[in-house]
């Protein structure tokens, strides 16, 4: 008896591992698939009949689900991995039998295999760059995530044998990773720059697409593509880039301040690795202060905004620096018609730390000085930027970075030993940003910032006459901010996405201070008051999906304001919504409150860096918007195209303008009256309207790149002080605006690019009746005109100066000779205007 038991036995050992023995050899059967494209269920049934076995299912499973098998001929266990890729599915071998069935426990609704965690980074290939924005998902599922500003992704994944992941970013090969999910892992991946390849092109649903994104009201601009815009005297402009976007409109023409969506230069926030930047121009405008050499990434949100971002009520343009090579040292420069750059980038410790010095500088005060007899004037500006990190390990990393520059306009006259005259009027930004990144779990990233930021203008003249006499005036104002920033990203699992935070702001207002000396009356000083407030902002918000069509962003801020005369503490509510009803056609929604703390005051001529800076106060409140948008956002995959329409309501309240006749300069020369100045005196507060709708075609993949865009807009103030209480068209309200952008890549040295842009004009007051004051200037009494126009009704922009189109830029060819040797770009520019009905006519002085 014993020894029948003991050979029943030994014929039931063997029998496990000759099953799972035969379970392996049907999953790693080679099968060829004569239709690669088709429903789930049909391609199972292909594979049933080639392969010799029968599939066994209920009809719960996405039978009908369309899939594209990227290789004819694999294993068995591939080709299930990229039918169900995305899907919770699994599939146990019987003899010749293949058993699928859904990995949810139909009792308790949870996988019956635990949950698993993979992390990671990503970077360039070559440079070791973190990248943020890349799309990491699973093919052919809505199941994916963005990283983050630096460069790190957290998904939380039910264990798998055989897990699918792909990794795309625009103007990069998209990755592919294939491997078995069982522990923890981390997943470090590089990217390698270039347009995607046809082998590894990957069908399906893709995250990175317009329609699948939540966020709407965001332009996110590849700096490569930015570079290949014409530019006005071959200087690459971000801000003139964005200009071309719907519902951002240019200040006037030729200027690089952005008026988004009604909204004025002052309710842009306007961020750079952290630190905010009050002024972002150069040359009066004309050119923004930052270099494309030194960024890495560009991003606008013009509605919608997501929690983490308050403080304005416009718009928020979020720009990071590059880190640096931290493989090998390189270089890059560029001679322009009115200034030249150099970029400097490299490892201080082969792929632990780097560093990036970038900077320019106009030379027209060089070029100009011969042509300017008995004298000397002249302009420049400059800017450095300026960047170093030390990479501690997975888990710390250090970062340091800072910008810094200014521009000079100046003139000097020596009539002889005795006497001269001269005038200066300079600006500029000085930054500095200190973080610290720590991964503290897979699914928990913290970044602490230390942050300073200043700004400082300054209006300078003097004289003095051959008796000795001298005369001084000397104007400065600045605005100085040093923070602490605070942010966590928390990855639960993959239908939330957590961020929480809080910032901490300490402002130190100088409006104005005046230094007046005159040695023909006597010697008058004034300095200027200082205002300090603290701004802080606490916010929460997560990106849900509660179901496979259904996305939100919801989230709260919560913002502080304190000054020595009381404070204001204000909720702002933020709600993003997109429903999916195809894998490419989605309906998108938004609702966000903002609060202002800070106010530009600002005429109503040129956008000058004379414009002040102050708080809110009393007799200024803070401004406060209320935007509602909904739109639809459509893909084209085949072709490459991405549509969005969106239409928008926007109220704000509490804005700030001048008064009638209002200076921040004081024209009197006395002691008294210049003490009595205030720019609080100056100001009123009113409303304002914005709505409208906005078109965007954009093409980002191919030879062929380029976008074009419409936005359809009005925009009204009314301030009871100005213009008899009624309101009226701002100076910025453009009803049409059409950008028209393309790029096309010859080869990859000849790159040909143009845009043409159409836009209604601007409003405008015609003056209509002149009189003559009083200037005091060194020991003399000049006589100016001023030309204003009659009180009547509807003064205030009551005319639209004549549309204007500027046609295509073309041809602006890049041209290399080598590989990242030698680079020329071309340009041609070209503007037209329509006359006017009524001619303007300027009468001189009579």
């Amino acid at each position: 008896m014993r020894t029948l038991r003991l050979l029943f036995w030994l014929l039931l050992i063997p029998m496990p591992w000759l099953y799972a023995q035969n379970t392996e050899d049907l999953l790693e059967k080679q099968i060829r698939l004569e239709k690669t494209t088709g429903t789930v269920q049909e391609i199972l049934q292909e594979l049933s009949q080639l392969g010799g076995f029968t599939f066994s299912y209920s009809n719960h499973l996405p039978l009908q689900k369309q899939v594209t098998i990227q290789r004819a001929e694999q294993s068995l266990r591939e080709h299930l991995a990229e039918v169900f890729a995305g899907e919770l599915i699994e599939y146990i071998v019987r003899n010749d039998k293949v058993l699928l069935r859904n990995k949810l426990n139909p009792q308790k609704g949870e996988p019956t295999k635990g949950k698993i965690t993979i992390s990671g980074y990503v970077r360039e290939k070559g440079s070791g760059e973190l990248l943020p924005g890349v799309n990491v998902y699973l093919p052919g599922s809505t199941t994916g995530t963005p990283t983050n500003q630096y460069g790190f992704y957290s998904l939380t994944l039910p264990e798998s044998d055989s897990l699918t992941l792909i990794f795309s970013f625009v103007g990069y090969q998209p990755e592919v990773h294939r491997f078995s999910l069982r522990q923890p892992r981390e997943l470090n991946v590089e990217l390698q720059a270039g347009t995607m390849l046809a082998e590894v092109e990957v069908q399906g649903s893709q995250p990175e697409q317009v329609s699948q994104s939540v966020q709407m009201s965001q332009i996110e601009l590849p700096v490569s593509q930015i570079r290949k815009v014409p530019a006005l005297l071959g200087e690459k402009d971000v801000l003139k880039v964005l200009q071309l976007m719907p519902g951002v409109q240019k200040g006037t023409e030729g200027s690089s301040g952005l008026y988004v969506r009604g909204g004025g230069p002052d309710q842009n926030l306007i961020i750079l690795d952290d630190a905010v930047v009050y002024n972002a121009s150069h040359l009066f405008g004309f050119f923004s202060l930052f270099n494309g050499d030194a960024l890495k990434s560009v991003e606008l949100t013009k509605g919608g905004f997501p929690a983490r971002y308050g403080g304005r009520l416009s718009s928020v343009l979020e720009m990071t620096m590059k880190e640096g090579n931290k493989e090998k040292l390189r270089g890059e420069g560029g001679i322009g018609l009115i200034s030249s750059r150099l970029t400097l980038e490299g490892p201080l410790r082969k792929n632990k730390s780097s560093f990036l010095v970038s900077g320019r500088r106009t030379y027209a005060d060089a070029l100009f000085r011969p042509f300017i007899p008995k004298g000397d004037a002249g302009y420049y500006f400059y800017d450095l930027n300026a960047k170093v990190n030390y990479d501690f390990g997975r888990r710390n990393k250090l970062y340091l970075s800072g910008y810094f520059g200014r521009d000079n306009l100046f003139t000097r006259k020596r009539y002889d030993d005795q006497s001269y005259q001269q005038a200066r009027l300079d600006w500029g930004n000085a930054t500095g940003t200190l973080r610290w990144n720590h991964l503290f779990s897979d699914k928990l990233f913290t970044n602490t910032s230390l942050i300073f930021t200043h700004y400082r203008l300054r209006t300078f003249e003097s004289a003095q006459e051959p008796d000795g006499s001298e005369y001084l005036r000397q104007y400065t104002s600045s605005i100085r901010d040093i923070s602490l920033k605070h942010d966590y990203d928390f990855f639960p699992t993959p239908k939330h996405f957590v961020k929480f935070g809080l910032i901490s702001t300490y402002h130190r207002f100088t409006p104005d201070a005046l230094v007046l000396k005159d040695t023909d009356v006597n010697e008058q000083r004034r300095q200027g008051e200082v205002i300090d407030v603290v701004e802080s902002g606490l916010y929460l918000e997560d990106t849900y999906k509660p179901w496979s069509r259904l996305k939100l962003n919801a989230g709260v801020r919560l913002s502080h304001f304190a000054r020595k005369k009381g404070g204001y503490v204000r909720g702002e509510p933020r709600l993003a919504a997109a429903y999916n009803f195809t894998d490419d056609l989605s309906l998108k929604a938004s609702y966000a409150q903002m609060n202002q703390y800070v106010h530009l005051l600002t005429g109503t001529g040129l956008g000058l860096p004379t414009d002040l800076w102050v708080p809110a106060t009393g007799e200024a409140p803070p401004q406060r918007s209320r935007q509602v948008a909904a739109g639809i956002a459509k893909d084209f995959p085949q072709k490459g195209l991405a549509l969005t329409l969106e239409g928008y309501y926007k109220k704000m309240d509490n804005v700030i303008g001048y008064r009638e006749g209002a200076n921040f300069l004081p024209i009197n020369n006395s002691a008294e009256s210049a003490n009595q100045v205030r720019w609080q005196h100056n100001v009123t507060s009113g409303q304002g309207w914005s709505y409208g709708t906005e078109m965007l075609l954009q093409k980002k993949e191919g030879r062929f790149t380029g976008w074009a865009a419409y936005t359809l807009s009005w925009t009204l103030l009314q301030f009871d002080e100005l213009n008899f209480g009624q309101k009226y068209f701002a100076r910025y309200d453009r009803r049409h605006d059409i950008s028209l952008v393309g790029i096309y890549e010859i080869s990859p040295r000849i790159t040909l690019s143009g845009t043409w842009v159409y836009g209604t004009g601007n409003a405008i007051t015609l003056p209509v009746a002149s009189f003559r004051v009083a200037e005091h200037f060194p020991s003399a009494l000049t006589l100016i005109e001023v030309r204003l126009p009659l009180p009547r009704p509807i003064t205030t922009g009551e005319k639209q100066l004549p549309d204007g189109r500027l046609p295509p830029t073309g041809p602006s060819p890049a041209v290399s000779q080598a590989k990242e040797a030698l680079r020329a770009n071309l340009g041609v520019w070209s503007l037209q205007r329509l006359q006017p009905a009524e001619p303007l006519l300027l009468l001189p002085p009579h």
